[in-house]
């Protein structure tokens, strides 16, 4: 009798035991399928907002019977500022003394086409 009891008893705690671990195995399962589509559902989300982004960004189309306007030259500086400016630096070196009378003279005159 003693025998069979103990084969009942190792028969009832193996069940047992197979019974929790594979409880155990379908709960792990299941919270790492749960993390694993978290996961997947936050990339899907940041590359459906990188793309929202890009579109929003990009520039519209241009139709194609439209052509872009030629960009505007930038407008030249008058002559007279510019004579102005030669005028000023000349003044300067002869105050300086590196430019003799003669020598703004000349220069003077022909930066005013004299």
């Amino acid at each position: 009798m003693g025998l069979m009891r103990m084969a009942a008893r190792t028969a009832v705690v193996a069940g047992t035991a197979t019974a929790v671990s594979g409880r155990v195995a379908r709960r792990q399962a299941a919270r790492y399928d749960a993390k694993e589509q978290e996961q997947y559902d936050a990339q899907e989300l940041a590359q459906y907002r990188q793309q929202a982004a890009y579109q929003q960004a990009a520039p519209p189309p241009q139709p194609v019977y439209q052509q872009p306007a030629p960009p505007q030259p930038a407008p030249a500086a008058p002559a007279g500022d510019d004579q102005m400016a030669q005028l000023h630096k000349l003044a300067e070196l002869h105050t300086a003394g590196l430019l003799s009378a003669e020598e703004f003279a000349a220069a003077k005159a022909r930066i005013l086409g004299i």
